[in-house]
């Protein structure tokens, strides 16, 4: 709520750390919302296969022929879905809105169906062993890494953060709730899936319709094989849906060209939707999805690390004597950080591993507890911080705001335990992973800094202009976007 504007993990890092930094995280969300995307829509084109043979009755051959082993590795069902999600969001968010509120209605449904009717098939034997010790707690640690982006779309409540009605109360309930709420249904399933079928028979496709099939249930096998077909396309609208907003704030800041940020007549970032989507559709229709969920939970990792580091440098301030030992000693922490997971992920079996790993903890801990008792609350938020950046002011009074508690121990175990997921990535995925941030920081030094807004002209000129230009003496750029929640020829002034 402090920053209302749109770009999440992004504004959050350019107001704190920096316009390079933010560039990064950028990148780290357009693997969140379009490559996630992409790779639902390229699982749904799986599942829908599978759907036809199963419950459709079309022949296996005639699914191979036509919808399997294309040149090129073409999923042509993906690419339908994809485009359709397109479509729909091209047509408006209003319209956008309304699809979204049908399907989730109906997927939260068929969840409750799968979870309460498996729970009926449930059998304890599955459970044993809880952690099966060829895997480990490596192994668990290395699934959520994998699966972890299936869950993460609360964050695109973020990058909505400038169409929201009252931000600084709306946006951390909508949040947590979204997050409660997320986490108990990913629990729930993924207990009765293991419940009902042991983890090693377990469908890579089609969990659920398998596991009940296994079971005699045939009927329910059915239900949600279809329901899973039928709402899966609502993640991949979902997820797309935020990546416009996103290169608006980055087309504010001038670190991509002009026309992602351009407004049709009817308040919708056509222009930035079109470019985004076709993006996905070219990887939904080409890239098997095995080869994505890696990648993206990485990227997503390496942005909920920035963002949390951004709230340490915004909350806290360092002492006047040494006023860049905070930002210092914040740095120094995810290196530590980064350092002692992949020490525990890959030399724990040893004597020498071990002693380094306790050293690597004891210099976290170190690091943290220095920031705790050298690093006193800022009187406003923003500490030391520039007062103007492109959101205008960047400091303000912290009543009435929502506050993250346990400062700075909680963002510090985050930052901590988000580089143990990214310690789990296999070399492949890493190397592919870096390639991306080299080429995003190439983009970055070669477009960004000739035409960021901010090293052209400085963010406090270019607000004094616009307000100068307006002549009504507002603190940031504006422009209007038609809402999802507002009747027909209505706007609201979205902060840039």
């Amino acid at each position: 709520g402090q920053i209302p504007a749109s770009g999440s993990s992004y504004a959050y890092v350019y107001a704190a750390i920096g316009e390079f930094p933010a560039f990064i995280a950028a990148a780290g969300l357009t693997l969140e919302y379009v490559i996630s995307g992409a790779a639902v829509a390229r699982s749904w084109g799986d599942k829908m296969s599978d759907w036809l043979i199963w419950d459709a009755g079309v022949s296996e051959e005639w699914v191979d022929f036509h919808l399997r082993g294309l040149p090129l590795g073409f999923n042509p069902m993906a690419a339908v879905i994809a485009t359709a999600s397109v479509a729909v969001l091209v047509a408006g968010v209003r319209e956008s809105r309304a699809v979204t509120n049908i399907f989730t209605v109906t997927k939260l449904l068929i969840i409750a169906f799968m979870v309460l009717g498996g729970a009926v098939l449930m059998k304890s034997s599955n459970f044993s062993p809880y952690v099966p010790t060829q895997y480990g707690l490596t192994g668990v640690f290395r699934g959520t890494t994998s699966c972890f982006f299936g869950y993460i779309g609360y964050d695109e409540i973020c990058c909505m953060a400038g169409e929201a009605v009252n931000p600084r109360r709306n946006l951390p309930r909508a949040i947590l709730i979204t997050l409660a709420c997320v986490t108990t249904c990913y629990m729930a399933a993924s207990a009765v899936l293991v419940g009902m079928v042991p983890y090693y028979d377990i469908s890579t496709t089609s969990g659920f319709p398998d596991a009940f099939a296994q079971n005699g249930a045939t009927l329910a096998s059915q239900i949600s094989s279809f329901g899973e077909v039928l709402t899966l396309p609502i993640v991949v609208l979902v997820s797309l849906m935020a990546q416009p907003r996103l290169m608006y704030a980055l087309a504010c800041d001038g670190l991509v060209p002009a026309f992602f940020g351009e407004v049709d007549a009817h308040g919708s970032l056509t222009k930035g939707t079109l470019a985004s989507g076709a993006v996905m559709i070219v990887v939904a229709s080409f890239v098997p999805f095995n080869s994505l969920n890696d990648m993206i939970s990485a990227g997503i990792l390496i942005c909920f690390s920035l963002t949390n580091s951004s709230l340490l440098l915004m909350r806290l301030s360092g002492p006047e004597s040494k006023p860049g030992l905070l930002g210092a000693q914040v740095g120094f922490f995810n290196g530590a950080a980064v350092v002692c997971s992949l020490l525990i992920v890959h030399f724990w079996e040893s004597l020498l591993g071990k002693f380094f790993v306790a050293v690597s903890v004891a210099m976290m801990v170190g690091s943290c507890l220095l920031i705790k008792f050298t690093c006193p609350e800022a009187a406003e938020f923003g500490g030391n911080r520039p007062a103007v950046s492109r959101f205008g002011s960047t400091v303000s009074p912290n009543h009435d705001f929502f506050r993250a508690p346990l400062v700075p121990f909680l963002p510090c175990a985050a930052i901590f335990v988000n580089s143990c997921l990214l310690a789990q990535l296999e070399l492949d995925a890493m190397l592919i992973l870096a390639l991306y941030l080299i080429l995003t920081s190439v983009l970055y030094f070669l477009y960004g800094t000739k035409y960021s807004v901010g090293n052209r002209f400085g963010w406090r000129q270019e607000l004094e202009d616009t307000n100068h230009d307006n002549g009504n003496g507002l603190n940031h750029l504006i422009k209007q976007i038609s809402l999802p929640y507002m009747k027909k020829n209505e706007n609201y002034e979205l902060i840039c």
